[in-house]
């Protein structure tokens, strides 16, 4: 039998296991969660120091770092309350600089790829850090997920949180203007994970914020995902050539393994075998979601891990949807419980705009001029 939210982290809170403190009338409880804690997590190169908050809230935990803005940890109960982190990572950041494939991290200004790094824009063309071969990924070389955000704690009625502030100077990593950007992180009471994305330019620019969890609901390090059922809100996606860039058309899912309209086990059709995966070596491709661009955030997609019971819907207000199934793990590195991740060990759901949008004239803009501002929100809700 499925239990709702509330009874899980009942069962939880009796044995002992609860993250947060009900019913004793503390400044906590009265927040709706504990107020942010910040302890140390190490150090750069340069003498640096990063930071770790945990947030705890509706009975979901929350580890953040304020080195690329990264979900270092994020635990929820399953059907029986017992907790686990369901999201990979490391447990230094020395393996954060010189190892991860953007484990839990923020990513900007563009998420996703773009072709040969270069694009035009209103008549001037802009050549970016290339990172992925010859294409940028992610923001190039030094994109957002490498650099120290600022962050600010906050609690507000029975939210808790942080402000991550980062301001990218015009012309890093080939992108015009200077981009002011401001993520929120929030866990609401009912221990929903809401981002919510802000930037301002003074340059025409472009710009494609989203973040890069890598999620196992059995828990990180406990093998494969081939076994969670998907289910997206997509009739199309978009076909990608040999370097994994968009090819322009929307193909239909009808028919093809690329068809989680209702939901079914990710393995189910990993291997048919399909043109598509064969290059990308599983799933790692976009989403043109149904609904479209949409004034508020609207469920596009579930998760559920069978033997856990834990499910994680997304809500958002974005057009696509990045699926990826963890291909390029490959048993090389060790997470925080210990344990080597390998392919397929986990996989990423990114709510964007379309990767190479600006070179595509019938893809959704990604276009931000000065005086606009660039507002998305995703929102994560967790249930078993």
């Amino acid at each position: 039998m499925e239990l709702n939210r509330r009874t899980v982290i009942a069962g939880a809170a009796a044995a002992g296991l609860a993250a947060t403190t009900l019913g004793t009338g503390s400044a906590e409880a009265a927040s709706g969660g504990r107020k942010p804690v910040k302890e140390s997590f190490g150090k750069l190169a340069d003498g640096t120091k990063i930071y770790r908050w945990s947030l705890e809230n509706g009975g979901t935990r929350l580890k953040v770092l304020n080195w690329g803005g990264v979900v270092q940890s994020l635990e929820i109960p399953d059907r029986r309350g017992h907790y686990a982190n369901v999201s990979l990572g490391f447990d230094n950041i020395d393996d954060y600089v010189a190892k991860t494939p953007y484990f839990g991290a923020l990513i900007g200004r563009y998420g996703n790829r773009i072709a040969k790094g270069q694009f035009t824009l209103d008549g001037k063309s802009h050549q970016l850090s290339v990172n992925d071969g010859v294409n940028s990924l992610h923001g190039g070389k030094q994109g957002f997920d490498k650099h120290v955000w600022d962050v600010e704690p906050f609690t507000k009625g029975t939210d808790v949180g942080l402000h991550l502030h980062y301001t990218s100077v015009d012309g890093e990593m080939g992108y015009p203007g200077t981009l002011k950007a401001t993520v929120t992180y929030t866990l609401t009471r009912h221990g929903d994970w809401r981002i919510d994305y802000e930037a301002t330019t003074d340059k025409a620019t472009v710009v494609n914020l989203t973040s890069h969890v890598y999620w196992n609901l059995a828990g990180e390090g406990s093998g494969t995902i081939e076994d969670h059922e998907l289910r997206i809100a997509a009739s199309r996606y978009t076909p990608t050539d040999s370097g994994l860039i968009p090819t322009g058309e929307l193909a239909k899912v009808a028919g093809t393994p690329f068809d989680f309209r209702h939901a079914k086990p990710i393995g189910r059709d990993i291997r048919d075998g399909h043109e598509q995966q064969v290059q990308a070596k599983g799933y790692d491709h976009n989403w043109a979601l149904d609904k479209g661009i949409t004034a508020g955030p609207e469920h596009v997609a579930t998760l559920r891990d069978p033997r856990s019971g834990r499910t994680l819907k997304i809500a958002t207000d974005q057009p696509g949807l990045q699926f990826y199934s963890g291909n390029f793990l490959d048993g090389t590195l060790t997470g925080t419980g210990g344990r080597t991740y390998r392919q397929g060990d986990a996989l990423c759901l990114e709510t964007q705009h379309f990767p190479d949008s600006p070179n595509h004239a019938n893809f959704p803009s990604t276009v931000l001029r000065p005086g606009q501002t660039y507002r998305t929100t995703t929102v994560h809700t967790f249930s078993a």
